[in-house]
């Protein structure tokens, strides 16, 4: 299976979150590949400076690569994916890795329960 990481799950995962469960981290430990998006250091990166995220964004995105997550990059065909996705979430963000997850395609892992509503490739965890 391969797994594209919401944001959050990316954080989850680095600061050993106690809202993953073992299931999902065996998930993530059991996938072929695991690929956490440049959108979400983008994500990170605007929050930590609105101060809306206390994290080293430096130590953040080296800690996500020390965990063997491969970088996604934004492509053209994901930002114009974007367009056809229905006005469900507003979330710029959300909507770029949605649209990352239909393109590829991966599982996109999230916590988000109204991202469900786009793709049977959004599983939320549990």
């Amino acid at each position: 299976m391969r797994l594209l990481l919401d944001t959050h799950i990316a954080l989850w995962v680095i600061k050993n979150d106690r809202r993953l469960s073992k299931a999902t981290r065996s998930k993530i430990l059991n996938a072929s590949d695991v690929y956490v998006s440049s959108a979400s250091i983008w994500e990170m990166a605007i929050k930590v400076k609105l101060k809306k995220l206390d994290v080293d964004i430096g130590q953040a995105v080296e800690a996500i690569f020390e965990s063997g997550f491969v970088e996604l990059p934004i492509t053209a065909t994901h930002a114009a994916n974007v367009c056809n996705l229905p006005d469900i979430h507003r979330d710029p963000f959300d909507r770029l890795l949605i649209a990352q997850a239909i393109s590829e395609p991966l599982t996109f892992l999230t916590a988000d329960i109204v991202l469900k509503k786009y793709s049977d490739l959004v599983e939320l965890i549990s």
